[in-house]
This record gives structure tokens, C-alpha cells and sequence, in this order.
């Protein structure tokens, strides 16, 4: 089981794209893997016969053989008849068999859901498993249905509960100014030719913030054993929601790229999200992460810290507000920004420091084309 993300401590066989016994080829996909992050695609790393040993569904941690890829074809799996009865012996994985063995349950009585019938661990768990005891009445509050995580929802919901056990945070608040970036957008928007993409909000504080992270190193560091990390690389992570689940795609080197590159990388990444094509390369890496609820109305939140990063930048939605200017109150618009940090390493007056030039680069975005 290989490494496919930066997080991952194991995965999962979704389903094999090859059969065992398949020649495969260099680069050619091999598996569809779920991990912490995303399910996807493992290719082959050299050429030669396809030997399967972890089956669909199955879930082992990274470095424990699932596959064999050899020059030779894979001997019928047939085993020698059992001393006891005169039966084969059936066909099952190493960890059924084990389970198999720890739950009393007889892989003869078996039908296998595996490649060419192989018994898998899903198989015997199924067959371990108690009789349901009757469901309770609905009760005063309705009829029960239990659902399942996914893998996916199940390592988020580990990260996140170690995020907040694990990190002393904390949270500062700021409003936006975001009439001249409304500005600029729009000339944009009335200068784009067919094709162009022309940049969102979002990607005005993606950039805002990878400037603003190139100025202040603490704030693109991890506490990680008791040190500080410090990165070279600025590389913001941007959330994206996606079939129940959040997946944070990351945008390297965000402060060298220009502004409406930033705009078509975020579309792209976004898109292999949701389309299940984004690569393990692009869901590690990340330095910072910006998450934003705007389009869903919310006027502000705090976000949760992804870990070992040193902060998180929490957008709201583009309000128009009543504002005092000069005395008189005067239409105005207006965003909030919400920055929570990790405490032992990036304090109260860096922090502010960091969040304050994040809002003078939207204040004045002009400068966000300029670099």
C-alpha cells in the first residue's frame, strides 16, 4: 500500500482496474484507492504479470503488500485437498483468513466477492456478524437509520478531533474593505476575452494571503515534535466541498504565480475533485489553507486548524453594509476574514501582523496584479 498522502497512515482498495493475471504496463492504472483525503488512482510502477493479494474493500496500512507484479503468470490457486474432509481449500485473502480464523467462521460456507471469488475480509466480517437485535419503536424521535462513514469522513473526523485536542488555537477577526476589489473584478470581468477565467474573490485572498505568507514565514510553518518548521515554499490548500466530504487540493507556490493563473489552477483542481481525478501529488504539499463558506451565505466562522499547519484562513460572504465614511453613511461592502492559529508558534501580535496585510492587499488589489 503506498503513500498517497502527506497524512495517510492506510487505505483502502475501492476496486481493482486490473484482473489478476493481467499484464500491465509502466504508468497503467492500477487501483482505485480511498484514503484519508480522496480515492485515487494507484498506477503501476514497472511492467509484468498482475499478482492480487488484497481484495476489494479491504483496508491495510501503508507498506503492506496488496499486489505482485512479476514476469511470471500466477499458478491456479487451487490449493491441495484438506487432510481432514478431501475439500480444496478455499480461495481467501491473508487477512480473511485470519479473521477467519479469530471469529470461528468456515471459509468453505463462503462465496467470495473478491477477484475470481476470492474470499475478502468484508466477506468474513459479514459472516461474523451477530444476528441484528430487533429495532426499537420510532419513539419521539422517528424511525432510526444508522449510516456508515466513508474512509474519507472517518480520517476527517480523526483529524479534526486531534486538531482541536491537540492545538491550543485560537481566533482573530477582521472586516474587509472589498469595494475596490468589486472594482477591480468587474473590470476584469468587462475586459475578458471568450475563455478567459476571470479571477473570484477567492482567489483574490488566495493570493492575498501567499503574498502575505512569503512576509511573515511564521505563519507558513507546522509546531511539529516539540519544533518549529519553517517552509521555503508557500503552497495554500483551498477547501473544497465534494459527495459529502472535504478535500483540500493544494495550489504550490501561490505566491509566484499571477493572479489569473491562480484563477485557472483553483478552477482545475476544483473540478478533478469533484470529477474524482485529482492526484495525490495535488492533495499534499499544502503550507496554509483558506476555506470559504461565502457562496453559502455565511457571514463568518472560524475553521478548523488542518494539522501540523500553523493556521487556517476562515472567508465569509461579500455583504453590503451601511457604513460610516467621513462623517456620512454611505453604502458599503464589506467582508470578514477569520484567522485561527496554532499558539505555539504563531502568537497574538504576529498572527495580527499577518492578518493585518492580508486585508491591506484586498484593500488595495491592485498590487495583486503585480506580482
Amino acid at each position: 500500500m503506498p503513500r498517497l498522502s502527506d497524512s495517510m497512515e492506510e487505505g483502502t482498495i475501492v476496486r481493482w482496474l486490473k484482473r489478476d493475471g493481467d499484464r500491465v504496463a509502466q504508468g497503467e492504472p492500477l487501483a482505485e484507492v480511498e484514503t484519508d483525503k480522496a480515492t485515487v488512482t494507484f498506477d503501476a510502477d514497472t511492467d509484468g504479470t498482475l499478482r492480487i493479494l488484497v481484495g476489494e474493500g479491504e483496508t491495510v496500512r501503508i507498506g503492506q503488500l496488496i499486489a505482485r507484479i512479476g514476469e511470471a503468470p500466477r499458478a491456479p490457486e487451487s490449493a491441495p485437498a484438506s487432510a481432514e474432509n478431501g475439500a480444496p481449500r478455499a480461495k481467501a485473502s491473508p487477512l480473511a483468513r485470519r479473521l477467519a480464523q479469530e471469529s470461528g467462521v468456515d471459509l468453505s460456507q463462503l462465496a467470495g466477492s473478491g477477484p475470481g471469488g476470492r474470499i475478502v475480509r468484508s466477506d468474513v466480517a459479514a459472516a461474523a456478524e451477530p444476528p441484528a437485535p430487533p429495532r426499537p419503536g420510532r419513539g419521539n424521535k422517528g424511525a432510526l437509520t444508522i449510516q456508515q462513514p466513508s474512509r474519507i469522513q472517518v480520517q476527517i473526523a480523526q483529524r479534526m478531533a486531534e486538531s482541536k485536542a491537540t492545538i491550543p488555537d485560537f481566533s482573530l477577526h477582521a472586516e474587509v474593505d472589498m469595494e475596490q476589489a468589486v472594482a477591480l473584478r468587474e473590470q476584469l470581468r468587462k475586459g475578458a476575452r471568450d475563455g478567459d477565467v476571470v479571477p473570484s474573490y477567492n482567489d483574490m485572498v488566495v493570493k492575498a494571503c501567499a503574498l502575505a505568507l512569503r512576509e511573515h514565514p511564521r505563519a507558513n510553518a507546522a509546531y511539529r515534535d516539540g519544533a518549529f518548521e519553517l517552509y521555503e515554499r508557500v503552497n495554500v490548500g483551498i477547501a473544497v466541498a465534494a459527495e459529502d466530504t472535504l478535500i483540500v487540493p493544494t495550489l504550490f507556490d501561490a505566491d509566484r504565480k499571477l493572479l489569473p493563473d491562480i484563477a485557472r489552477e483553483a478552477r482545475a483542481l476544483a473540478e478533478r475533485v469533484r470529477q474524482r481525478t485529482v492526484t495525490p501529488a495535488e492533495l499534499s504539499g499544502a503550507t496554509f489553507t483558506v476555506s470559504n463558506l461565502g457562496m453559502y451565505g455565511v457571514a463568518s466562522f472560524a475553521a478548523i486548524i488542518n494539522p501540523p499547519q500553523a493556521a487556517i484562513l476562515a472567508v465569509g460572504e461579500l455583504r453590503e453594509l451601511p457604513v460610516v465614511r467621513e462623517g456620512l453613511l454611505v453604502p458599503g461592502v464589506r467582508m470578514s476574514l477569520v484567522l485561527t492559529c496554532d499558539h505555539r508558534i504563531l502568537y497574538g501580535a504576529p498572527a495580527a501582523e499577518f492578518l493585518a496585510r492580508v486585508r491591506a492587499l484586498l484593500e488595495q488589489p491592485a498590487y495583486l496584479l503585480l506580482s
